[in-house]
């Protein structure tokens, strides 16, 4: 089972990032995504930065996939995305059917990212065909939906690609063209100064009766709680998991790996760490919380 760092959700300072990721060299990472998913406004690093520092991380042998936004909204954002797509040498996750469409006329490979929505293996096959290799899950996509996926999968006398799910991290749950940070801040979209900078593992929300719900991240809602499947481990195992995707955040995510690494070569007990992840018992997301004081 392989250990995959997902992309930066946040927005962090240029030099926060670039610090960040040289400081992943060190860690028993097998994939490292990069790249903006979620607001083309977040500019300290621009496309030709991202792909600089894949090449500077894919000297130390492991695979670097780039990530393109999960909503495009205007024509610069398909030029970047083009760009990221005609790099040359890395393959791409498409969070977006914009990038599908480029991959396949392009004949790139790509990582079917958590946003695409892949419900069935029609659509599954369909995405083959056009270059996917790897399918990495919905957050709402849990063990019985896995398995209806694989048995469908089977029954037209095919087998799922790589598949990869999120381990760690805040959930991303939706996106909008809307501004949720901005909204909450009382700016307006165009003139939102950035104030995301300011919020480096987003801005927690709370319900009328200030229990708290949410994060907010822009145009992205996130769950409020950090979730941790390496409890869970045994089953993934067996619901055929060959990724584990650890979203960064502000903290020791050096810790986090090395529990993950230690934890998938059984050489510690395993200690939930996070919140437990409802969607992937087939419940509500928030059902099964029971969380700890993540690190």
């Amino acid at each position: 089972m392989k250990l995959s760092l997902g992309p930066l959700q946040y927005f962090w300072p240029r030099e926060q990032v670039l610090a960040f990721y040289r400081q992943t060299r060190d860690w028993p990472l097998d994939i490292v995504y990069l790249g903006e998913t979620v607001c083309s406004k977040r500019r300290e690093l621009g496309t030709r930065d991202w792909i600089a520092l894949a090449e500077e991380l894919a000297a130390d042998g492991r695979e670097i996939v780039l990530s393109g936004l999960a909503l495009l909204e205007a024509e610069s954002e398909l030029g970047a995305l083009q760009r990221i797509i005609r790099n040359g040498h890395f393959t791409v996750e498409a969070n977006d059917m914009s990038a599908v469409q480029l991959c396949r006329e392009n004949g790139v490979r790509f990582v079917g990212g958590p946003t695409l929505n892949i419900y069935n293996a029609r659509t599954l096959q369909l995405l083959r065909e056009d270059g996917l290799y790897r399918l990495a899950l919905g957050v709402e996509q849990g063990r019985e939906q896995l398995r209806a996926l694989d048995e469908q999968t089977r029954a037209a006398g095919e087998t799922l690609p790589e598949l990869e799910i999120i381990a760690w991290g805040r959930l991303p749950l939706s996106y909008s063209a809307r501004c949720f940070t901005a909204r909450a801040l009382d700016v307006a979209k165009d003139q939102c100064g950035f104030r995301c900078i300011e919020h480096p593992d987003g801005l927690p929300l709370a319900t009328r009766e200030e229990q708290p719900f949410l994060t907010i991240n822009g145009i992205q809602i996130q769950s409020h709680e950090v979730f941790d499947l390496c409890p869970e481990l045994p089953e993934l195992r067996e619901a055929g998991i060959d990724i584990l995707r650890l979203y960064p955040q502000v903290g020791d995510m050096a810790a986090i790996v090395n529990y993950f690494d230690a934890s998938r070569r059984g050489e510690v007990p395993v200690e939930r760490r996070g919140a437990r992840n409802g969607y992937w018992e087939g419940s509500a997301g928030m059902e099964s919380v029971n969380a700890t004081t993540p690190v």
